[in-house]
């Protein structure tokens, strides 16, 4: 892994500024590849002024901020260089501005029926509001492993395992790239107390966390961010400084590499268990369109962690067992086979309209693949008379379980 701090980048992030209080966390995890790093910013917690009637300390300063998704803000500028990419401070778990059973905002009248605690009560109802739209950590149960508005420890360890399982650089797991989780901070007890004391019908009763990570923008494929590569590619090839015709192909070449690496995460990840069983990553609960971000290369970074988690395959016998195999990686592929092609589609139709070069659909998609495949671990291709085939073979090079998959006909 080569790492730099840079100084501010050409590209600054856009996005709603929000202002957090600055605390001491109660404990920290950190990232293996990171704990050689001074990074004293990724060990603090940042909570929102709405957080203050539930703890009576000072903050030991503040940090502005941009917006980022429900509960999540990262930094406007880079704040280090990781092979070639610039990425961002991001926290996860600062806090949500809107009910979880409503479209509406919070409002103090709403967090306060909620609570039993008559002085916390009193502290919210009084205290003035700096916050247009004022965001809280509740203690409602929610997707499982996590509170409402903020992270729970049992969702950052699947997303911290996950970022550890990469090589040595940190994003990439055999060419599916990831956010780095740096370091999951844990918010001290007394807080935890009393802000899970908000909640609706069931209450988390774990160990609240946020996740302090790096993230290379906060543009996303659909969902969830200001600006998507679906819905505003024209904007974000000027972003981007996407200015010619050779920057638009590079940019693409990054993003169906880096697609078709999503597509085939199973066998980037896979292990013999040495009982007749084998095990991988996949996707639980997180989506292409909106748990991934794009770096300004075009390169697709998942960005949601916490989804992804091993999930073991195996037969009665050897013929079922590859049968299954080769179930699970089809899967896998049209989970986000749409996604991947249709923004695909959007980026490709940006280019012919600003630099022209028009070719046909078929040959260009084939000459993409060929050329972003060229040096690809596990993914090859196969030429007929009326197809392309992808031909996925798997990490531990075991050729019993490759499969073909027809992506493209003439």
């Amino acid at each position: 892994m080569t790492v730099a701090i840079t100084k501010p980048a050409a590209i600054q992030l856009r996005g709603m500024p929000i202002n957090l209080n600055v605390y001491d966390g109660a404990g920290t995890i950190t990232n293996k590849y990171f704990a050689s790093f001074q990074m004293r910013e990724f060990e603090k917690i940042y909570l929102p002024d709405s957080v203050k009637p539930f703890r009576d300390v000072d903050p030991i300063g503040t940090k502005e901020l941009l917006i980022d998704d429900n509960r999540s803000a990262v930094s406007r500028e880079p704040c280090m260089t990781i092979d070639g990419i610039d990425f961002y401070f991001s926290v996860k778990g600062i806090g949500s501005t809107t009910s979880p059973f409503s479209r509406q905002l919070f409002k103090k009248e709403e967090i306060s029926s909620l609570l039993k605690n008559n002085s916390v009560k009193e502290k919210i109802m009084s205290a003035k509001e700096k916050e247009k739209f004022p965001r809280y950590l509740t203690g409602e149960l929610w997707s499982r492993g996590c509170p409402y508005g903020s992270q729970g420890l049992e969702f950052a360890s699947i997303a911290m395992k996950a970022t550890e399982m990469s090589d040595a650089s940190t994003t990439s797991i055999h060419g599916f790239r990831i956010a780095p989780l740096v370091k999951i901070v844990k918010l001290p007890k007394a807080l935890q107390q009393e802000v899970t004391q908000v909640y609706w019908y069931r209450r988390f009763k774990q160990e609240m966390v946020q996740e302090t990570r790096l993230i290379p923008s906060n543009i996303r494929i659909y969902f969830h961010s200001d600006w998507t590569i679906g819905d505003d590619t024209g904007e974000l090839f000027g972003f981007f400084h996407i200015d010619n015709n050779d920057k638009a192909m590079n940019f693409l070449r990054n993003f169906v590499e880096s697609g078709i690496a999503i597509l085939t995460l199973f066998v980037r990840s896979m292990s013999n268990n040495d009982n007749g069983t084998y095990s991988g990553l996949d996707f639980y609960d997180v989506w292409l369109d909106k748990d991934a971000v794009l770096a300004p290369d075009g390169t697709i970074f998942w960005a949601d962690l916490e989804g992804l988690q091993a999930i073991t395959v195996g037969g009665k016998d050897r013929a079922d067992l590859e049968f299954n195999i080769e179930e699970n990686m089809e899967h896998q592929i049209y989970r986000s086979l749409y996604e991947f092609m249709y923004a695909y589609e959007q980026i490709e139709r940006e280019r012919i309209k600003r630099f022209g070069h028009m070719s046909d659909r078929k040959t260009q998609f084939e000459y993409l693949l060929r050329d972003a495949l060229r040096d690809d671990e596990v993914v090859d291709l196969h030429r007929s008379s009326d197809s392309l085939e992808l031909v996925i073979g798997n990490i531990l090079g075991e050729e019993r379980l490759t499969k073909k998959f027809t992506i493209l006909d003439w």
